[in-house]
């Protein structure tokens, strides 16, 4: 690796002594060409989507020539994209996102008996979950319910319409609503990729089951029950046709028309996101532009007419020669790793006055051991809190605020914390599951005393003698526990 080299230039004098500061090898002053915005970025600002204001549209074709409208997903259709962006941009919030997905999904979705709070033995439906990789279906509808707020799930019938067979998920990125009919009711959900507005958009068109009564419409549309809104029971449909419906489930945000704008989207408006980056990018400006040591060197005006003449050198080309040649040796005695612990020996006398007068010396301007960024400790751990409470996450519980004086909270405390996080996500655990309620009821699962839940893990203390245990909060009111050895 090259070694960056420095040079002397002098900066001033004092009495007898020339001042010298260490620089880097062929600086130049700064120019003013480049702004403030071009070395830190813009201000970072969310304007929401079509939700804020009037929704905007766009027409997309199918391959058999089918023209249907669509809302668009934000103003410009890049909502989920530019939420994406600007969470992977901050490390922070990005761990917190993670941490908020693996809280959601607990112990995964169960089929259980509603008597034994047990796992179900149906040998029907354990090979259901295990053909359909449940638990990674559930896994992925955590993560679109954490970053967006809503999921699409696809439920696949049989040829005959007797049972739901399977059941996909579709990542809400590359999903877009019909513009609702004239009873307010948007009929199909297009899952494409909608980032090149120049390209045709490739989609699929999948028929969209009522948001609140998802198993009375899918139960209507197979002709097995009256319409919920019109009471008329119609027809069947054929064989291996209208097999696939998607459901929606969806955190309710205020002002929902179509897309909710997730809570946490307030950070990007805030100043606090852009204070955490800014502490980033100053610490790294320090750091780069300060690398070199921050020495003052003094030498005295009759050093270098002494050096020469000690040597004997008489030819002036050979003295100016010799003068660069001692401030490379200066230069390397501060900067040189391999120097560490050498000495560098220079004349000294007293004046007349009784005062010491040294040839050569070398002041160190750092601030003792002071490490160069450190004045923004307090803030970067400031600004990493602020983000982790938007994203509701107590620091502690993700490492954003490290060492023993930092909050660190004990065990007890910690535990706390956590069942507290698990146990705010029954609400979004009982709209994840209205899905799996549908699947159930439609195969039957629910006549054999099967129900869908989300088991939650709860740390215990070690007087229990055991490390967690699991806990449901059911809709009865009632918690049931069942232990687990860990």
């Amino acid at each position: 690796m090259k070694q960056k080299k420095y040079q002397l230039q002098q900066v001033g004098a004092s009495g007898s002594y020339s001042r010298y500061a260490l620089v880097a090898e062929g600086v130049s002053r700064v120019t003013d060409s480049t702004t403030i915005e071009q070395q830190y970025g813009r201000d970072t600002s969310f304007l929401g989507s079509g939700e804020v204001g009037d929704a905007t549209t766009g027409i997309l074709e199918t391959s058999d020539g089918k023209l249907f409208e669509y809302v668009n997903y934000g103003d410009d259709n890049d909502m989920p994209y530019t939420l994406q962006q600007l969470l992977r941009r901050n490390m922070v919030a990005q761990r917190a996102m993670a941490f908020n997905v693996q809280c959601c999904y607990g112990q995964g979705v169960r089929f259980m008996d509603r008597e034994t709070k047990q796992d179900t033995t149906d040998s029907e439906i354990r090979d259901f979950c295990l053909k359909n990789s449940i638990h990674e279906v559930f896994m992925q509808q955590a993560t679109d319910m954490k970053f967006f707020f809503w999921s699409v799930e696809v439920i696949i019938l049989s040829r005959d319409h007797s049972k739901i067979v399977n059941i996909r998920h579709k990542d809400v990125s590359y999903c877009r609503l019909e513009v609702p009919n004239e009873k307010g009711r948007s009929e199909h959900v297009f899952f494409g990729d909608f980032r090149n507005v120049m390209s045709p958009v490739h989609t699929e068109v999948i028929p969209l089951l009522d948001f609140y009564d998802p198993l009375g419409d899918l139960m209507a549309r197979m002709g097995k029950a009256p319409d919920p809104y019109t009471g008329i029971r119609g027809k069947a449909p054929e064989m291996g046709k209208d097999c696939k419906f998607a459901i929606i489930s969806r955190i309710p945000t205020p002002g929902l028309q179509y897309y909710p704008i997730p809570y946490y989207a307030s950070i990007f408006d805030d100043a606090w996101y852009d204070i955490y980056r800014l502490i980033g990018i100053g610490k790294r400006y320090m750091i780069k532009n300060t690398s070199a040591p921050r020495i003052q060197i003094e030498v005295h005006r009759d050093y270098w007419e002494e050096l020469c003449n000690n040597e004997d050198i008489i030819d002036p080309d050979k003295r100016k020669e010799r003068i660069l040649q001692e401030k490379d040796n200066i230069i390397n005695f501060v900067c040189g790793p391999e120097n560490a612990g050498k000495a560098l020996i220079t004349g000294y006398y007293f004046d007349p006055s009784g005062k010491e007068q040294r040839m050569v010396r070398i002041i160190n301007l750092s601030e003792g051991s002071k490490k160069e960024g450190g004045d923004w400790a307090d803030d970067m751990s400031e600004a990493s809190n602020a983000l982790c409470f938007s994203l509701g996450v107590h620091p502690n519980l993700i490492g954003a605020t490290p060492g023993k004086s930092q909050m660190n909270n004990s065990g007890s405390d910690k535990r706390e914390l956590f069942i507290l996080k698990q146990s705010l996500e029954k609400a979004c655990h009982d709209i994840m599951c209205k899905p799996y309620h549908v699947i159930s009821h439609y195969n039957g699962y629910a006549d054999r005393g099967v129900t869908v839940e989300v088991p939650m893990i709860e740390l215990t203390t070690l007087d229990k003698n055991k490390d967690q245990q699991t806990s449901i909060v059911s809709n009865n009111g009632k918690n049931e526990d069942s232990n687990q050895q860990g």
